[in-house]
């Protein structure tokens, strides 16, 4: 487990697929835009470009900012019409819809759950239960063929009871015996939620016990009577990201606001958590990370009764777990805390008990030092081992961690499918059992229940196939981006491919937040893409974590056009193969991965006849003014530096829209409910584009939060609509021109 970040990351990957858009009512018109020709820097782009002229302070769009502003809901609804009538009215879609809710609803789904107090936890949605079902069973009934499921909770019912659209966003629970929890709940998917304590034995809601208000932030355990909370209500308690700045001590019955604070943070920063860890011994801390940046922290120990200390580590760290007394982290930049240097990537651990007691880090000790084709996908700690998933050329393998008599780690290998994306779901201090997820391509998830003690693993569960994979086959290649770096790529394609430029393909990356992009199994992907005749490609391009923090920080703010140019590589080297042509090749990418397709539209339109940018940042000159925003600025750099925002307004997809010039259709979908990138990046977009007549759909989902869907047939209308495009646009003979109105 990781005690830290990478919310937008996450969520992003989730975010895989939507679409929609719609018409401009005459009322919606700005004034009269301003063009400015500017010399074109591509050798393929015409000589001069009219760029569309906005000035950020007094962009002619700011209403479409106003989130629930109602001519800005008004204009969405409107966009959302159009594109249901193209999308929606196009025959395939209905036979998408069906098969995509049947994927997500089918009842052979693997149910993953936590395994905690001797009962594994799990969260289910299906056709009769849209908000989910929180319950659990018995670990023996759990690896049976037909487990007995046992209620805690039904969200159906408490929806319904409260008139609320409720979200499940988690459960923390307090060990040993796991009865009390703190539940989280989001009103539409928001990642501002609620959050309420929970007595199992009761199955019922505290009365007067740990209750807050909605907002973003976490309450975390000390013990039965006592937590640590920290939220974002406004004010002096939010940071300009939008997270909290404070973390407060709330003894059980007393008022919130009589809670004692224990540490604060600055405004300037990301934002404050609190966190527990527990190692196998049973021995507890209560820690903090101050996120100063998005990639920056200072971290604190939580002595109770005692003052916030803080950890000499870099700031540039990642704690990782707890595990035998030592705290487990990586370096994510090199470290010399004394004679010897930790080389970034490195994962290495130092006794707590230690630092407490003295308030310096003792001796320190070497887990693991990737090679440069490898990074650490996953960290877990068990009752005698700690597991660390190794992500190699991006495919995994299980190694286990134990200290010998000297205090030295020592390492075995966990045998595991070989050429497959690993992932571990489910590890406790307090057992030796883990859980890990298997996964590829054409390969559909199977989970393997770990016996860490005596190293083997076996076959728990598996998914049933989704799609036929029949002639299907998956293939690595490499690209060489213009400074010589090499760029790994994926391809799915059926083993009888014509290479002679035909082949429908869509091309999806993320290339941000040290976000590792690994080989992963989609039934509806197959289903609607791969069974139809496309073909589908991954890029690990510079920006992710495929291997380790030197890949990500390579295209850090003003080195960020180096990623760019790594996905331009790889399309470059497909259409050069004769895989597939402009005329055919679409590229979809959400959240961060919205932002790469969207600087592919611009950068480079001559490559794609269809672009996807899911939840995206578009408007990069006014990205950290809006919602969590502020957060993102060690990624992209601030627009408010001279260097920075110079670099900033020349990849900018909003500011750099040609008036006279050609581009493929762009989708663009976000969310009125994302709390997490603005939906006005997306609107703004659709907005301009509509003036400047250039061809787009634009859909917007007013719920779901920054997955663009709150519920399994929201999900299933997002797919459908998603492939019903790219099928029109990359599959159709005679591919719709699609339209700016």
């Amino acid at each position: 487990m990781t005690f830290h970040r990478h919310w937008l990351a996450a969520a992003a990957i989730s975010v895989l697929a939507t679409a929609c858009s719609g018409p401009t009512s005459d009322e919606d018109t700005t004034p009269d835009m301003d063009m400015t020709a500017e010399t074109a820097t591509s050798d393929d782009a015409p000589a001069t470009r009219n760029i569309v002229e906005i000035d950020p302070e007094n962009d002619p769009r700011l209403w479409l900012e106003e989130v629930n502003g109602e001519r800005a809901i008004e204009w969405a609804r409107g966009q959302n019409e159009r594109t249901f009538e193209r999308l929606q009215g196009d025959p395939r879609y209905q036979n998408f819809y069906d098969a995509a809710l049947e994927i997500y609803q089918s009842d052979d789904r693997i149910a993953y759950g936590g395994y905690q107090g001797g009962f594994i936890y799990n969260f289910w949605q299906d056709s009769t239960n849209t908000h989910g079902l929180w319950r659990r069973t018995s670990l023996d009934s759990y690896l049976s063929d037909d487990p007995d499921w046992d209620v805690i909770l039904d969200l159906d019912a408490l929806a319904d009871e409260e008139g609320t659209n409720w979200v499940w966003r988690g459960a923390n629970c307090l060990g040993p015996d796991y009865n009390r929890c703190i539940i989280t709940l989001s009103d539409g998917g928001r990642d501002a939620a609620h959050r309420r304590e929970f007595d199992i034995a009761s199955r019922s809601f505290v009365e007067d016990g740990f209750i807050t208000p909605e907002a973003k932030g976490g309450v975390t355990w000390v013990d039965e009577n006592t937590v640590l909370v920290g939220l974002a209500t406004g004010g002096e308690e939010s940071t300009e990201s939008g997270y909290p700045v404070a973390s407060y001590r709330w003894e059980r019955g007393t008022p919130l606001a009589d809670a004692t604070e224990v540490l604060r943070g600055d405004q300037t920063d990301v934002g404050l958590f609190a966190f527990r860890v527990e190692d196998n011994s049973g021995a507890v801390y209560m820690m903090a990370s101050e996120a100063d940046t998005f990639f920056e922290t200072t971290w604190w120990v939580l002595p109770e009764g005692g003052e916030p200390m803080m950890l000499p580590i870099p700031a540039k760290s990642s704690i990782q777990d707890f595990h035998d007394g030592q705290l487990i982290i990586s370096v994510e930049e090199d470290w010399t805390p004394g004679d010897e240097t930790y080389p970034q990537g490195a994962l290495v651990s130092f006794d707590m008990a230690s630092f407490v007691e003295s308030g310096e880090i003792g001796e320190i000790e070497t887990v693991l030092v990737p090679s440069d084709r490898q990074s650490i996908g996953g960290v877990g700690a068990t009752q005698s081992a700690l597991l660390v998933q190794i992500d190699e050329n991006v495919t995994g393998r299980l190694e286990a961690f134990t200290r010998d008599e000297d205090g030295r780690w020592v390492s075995e290998t966990i045998a595991t499918p070989e050429n497959l994306t690993l992932g571990l779901t489910g590890t406790s201090v307090h057992h030796d059992v883990a859980f890990l997820n298997v996964e590829g391509f054409l390969t559909p998830d199977s989970l393997y229940v770990v016996n860490v003690a005596e190293r083997t693993v076996e076959v728990a569960k598996s998914t049933p196939e989704r799609f036929d994979t029949d002639g299907l086959v998956v293939e690595q290649f490499e690209a060489e981006s213009p400074d010589g770096t090499m760029v790994p790529y994926f391809v799915v394609r059926h083993e009888d491919t014509v290479m002679d430029g035909t082949t429908p393909t869509l091309l999806y990356a993320y290339g941000g937040f040290q976000v590792t992009i690994s080989p992963s199994y989609s039934g509806v992907r197959g289903r609607l893409w791969l069974e139809n005749g496309g073909a589908y490609v991954v890029a690990n391009i510079r920006g992710g974590g495929e291997f380790g923090p030197a890949w990500h920080q390579a295209g850090l703010k003003m080195d960020r056009q180096r990623i760019y140019d790594d996905l331009i590589a790889v399309a470059e080297d497909m259409i050069d193969t004769g895989l597939t042509s402009p005329r055919h090749l679409g590229v979809y990418g959400g959240s961060n991965g919205g932002l790469l397709t969207g600087v592919m539209y611009t950068q480079r339109p001559d490559l794609w006849n269809a672009v996807v940018s899911a939840v995206p940042l578009l408007d990069m000159l006014r990205f950290d003014q809006l919602l969590a925003g502020a957060s993102w600025v060690g990624e992209y750099g601030s627009p408010s530096d001279p260097d920075e925002g110079g670099f900033l307004r020349s990849i900018s997809p909003y500011h750099n829209v040609d008036a006279d010039g050609e581009y493929p259709e762009i989708y663009l979908y976000t969310s009125t409910a994302d709390d997490r990138v603005h939906p006005g990046h997306a609107r703004k977009m659709a907005h301009l584009l509509s003036e400047t007549g250039h061809p787009y759909l634009y859909f917007e989902n007013l719920e779901g939060g920054h997955s663009a869907a709150a519920d399994l047939p929201a999900l299933a209308q997002r797919d459908a609509m998603l492939y019903v495009f790219l099928s029109q646009k990359l599959m159709d003979e005679d591919a719709p021109a699609g339209s700016a109105e």
